[in-house]
């Protein structure tokens, strides 16, 4: 595994960086699917129930991935994207190049904006383009849908509990390296795609339905019971590696061998800030899947300054010092690290 991003529509590639855990329609088809019953049959397509219906928020590296995916294993996948972006998915599909799931061309639908209920809503944009891509999902439309965002922080969760029920609302984390070389062009580089879903207050037999759907699609998808957990764990390894490798602009094997001290305090107030808020407090852990990661892995945010995007510097290094405020954990390296980038411009 190559980078760290949980799953988002940009052109680089798009990894959830924790390291390996130990039915085509028509576009714009204007028909309704009804809303997922309470318990939880919509997707469990492989237990013989109907297909589901998906609409993908951001069909970037890892939102393209699994819209192709669970397009070729029955459901139906709605796209939801840019003008330009819609027409290529209509006219060619998502083309897949995976050596875990080999080369297929998917046939989805596609549209500007979801127009009817379906059982569930992958968003899969970066943290920084969300508030834009939510319009592309109306209240109206989303009806009983479970909202399933793949993105970055451990804050975006109660900004989507505004934006639809709270008790819909599941968030997930991905491990992948999934990039969009092209629209509608995947390259799905890692040996592994595995997605962990949560959501304290959704009913259980909802996740299991969307876990069995994916799962039986390809990734390797369980449910966690607690979700500050789930996400903080993402963080705790996250952060290091995105803030070092976009200050140092050097992949992590050059952050481990020039930058060792800096990456292991790092570490270390991370887990602090994770533990104090309920998540892993593991910071050998995280240095030990650090130094199993390819010396050239570089982080989304490394990507993202290279090429001129805005960085989700808020999102992940903000998050964590608003976090450690409100716990008194003294961070004072994370601070520095998020200030330099910041002041960058990066």
């Amino acid at each position: 595994m190559a980078n760290d991003t949980t799953g988002h529509g940009t052109n680089g590639p798009d990894t959830n960086g924790q390291g390996s855990r130990p039915g085509h329609g028509t576009a714009g088809r204007n028909t309704t699917e009804p809303a997922a019953p309470e318990d939880g049959s919509a997707g469990k397509d492989p237990a013989g129930n109907r297909p589901a219906t998906v609409a993908v928020l951001g069909p970037g590296g890892v939102g393209g991935l699994l819209a192709a995916l669970l397009a070729r294993a029955g459901h139906r996948v709605v796209c939801l994207a840019g003008d330009d972006t819609v027409r290529v998915l209509r006219e060619r599909g998502i083309r897949v190049r995976s050596g875990q799931f080999g080369d297929f061309t998917a046939r989805v639908e596609a549209d500007t904006e979801l127009r009817e209920p379906v059982d569930a809503c992958l968003i899969a944009v970066k943290q920084t383009a969300l508030a834009p891509a939510l319009e592309r999902v109306p209240a109206r439309a989303l009806g009983d849908a479970l909202l399933v965002p793949f993105l970055n922080g451990v804050e975006h969760p109660a900004a989507l509990r505004e934006h639809h029920r709270p008790d819909r609302v599941a968030p997930a984390v991905i491990r992948v390296e999934s990039t969009r070389v092209a629209p509608g062009v995947i390259e799905h580089g890692s040996p592994f795609a595995e997605v962990d879903l949560a959501g304290d207050p959704v009913p259980r037999a909802r996740l299991d339905a969307l876990a069995a759907a994916l799962g039986a699609a390809g990734p390797d998808t369980r449910v966690l019971e607690d979700e500050s957990a789930a996400l903080w764990a993402k963080l705790a390894f996250l952060a290091p590696f995105a803030l070092l490798t976009t200050r140092h602009r050097v992949p992590l094997g050059d952050v481990r061998a020039r930058h060792r001290e800096e990456l292991t305090e790092l570490v270390r107030e991370t887990a602090a800030v994770s533990g104090a808020c309920g998540g892993p407090a593991d910071a050998a852990g995280v240095l030990a899947r650090y130094d199993a990661f390819p010396p050239g892995a570089k982080s989304s945010m490394q990507r993202d300054a290279e090429a001129g995007r805005p960085l989700e510097l808020d999102a992940i290094g903000g998050a964590l010092l608003r976090a450690a405020g409100r716990h008194g954990v003294p961070v004072p390296v994370t601070a520095r690290l998020v200030e330099d980038v910041r002041a960058a411009g990066r």
